[in-house]
């Protein structure tokens, strides 16, 4: 089976490389690129994303075909996609980071700031926080409900249609903190960062 990381020059991805290489453990082919063939014939897919919503996009818009190719794979051939952070943000209509920025379309919604409360929650929300599952999710197996995962933004994803949410965290409302739709799967916090639960939702991914 072969994974691909989408390599897209979206900041540092070190360490979502690392954490699916140790997954992996040759039972599955890793490769991290931006080759469109690589990804059209690819099993899985992982989109992480660091950084603004309007720079991941920019960066995804300036590689020749690579929107396409993933449109292809993901909406057309519905082949599972795993958005991590700005990665799921992107599945979004539109994002309102920096200057409003069109995303994917593939979950309808937008991309908005985080109320802080006039301050009084600092943001980027960063650190470990809770989450609450709030539907069965593929990529939750095995997980306990209220497990703590590490988490790095100052925007949160609404989408309109709150079937897709699978669980939310607490950050001065109830955030988003990941999406399952058919193929397509999101998570707001790092798993990559989010120590042996993290781990154990990059294998749930993979063995799906």
């Amino acid at each position: 089976m072969n994974v691909t990381i989408v390599d897209y020059q979206s900041g540092n991805i070190s360490s979502v490389i690392n954490s699916f290489t140790e997954v992996a453990k040759g039972k599955v082919n890793l490769e991290v690129t931006a080759d469109l063939n690589k990804i059209k014939s690819s099993d899985k897919i992982v989109l992480p994303g660091q950084g603004s919503f309007k720079s991941c996009v920019d960066s995804l818009n300036s590689i020749n075909g690579l929107v396409e190719a993933l449109n292809e794979f993901a909406i057309t051939n519905k082949k599972p996609l795993l958005g991590i952070c700005v990665g799921l943000q992107m599945f979004a209509d539109v994002g309102f980071e920096e200057i409003e920025t069109k995303g994917l379309g593939w979950i309808s919604g937008k991309v908005s700031k985080i109320d802080n409360q006039s301050g009084k929650f600092k943001l980027p929300h960063i650190g470990w926080n809770e989450i609450e599952i709030v539907k069965q999710s593929k990529i939750f197996k095995d997980i306990e409900n209220k497990s703590h995962m590490y988490f790095v933004h100052s925007y949160e994803f609404i989408p309109n249609d709150k079937s897709v949410i699978s669980a939310t965290t607490d950050y001065s409302s109830k955030i988003v903190c990941s999406v399952e739709r058919d193929n397509l799967f999101g998570t707001q916090f790092h798993p990559e960062k989010s120590d042996k639960t993290g781990l154990k939702i990059i294998e749930n991914f993979i063995n799906l």
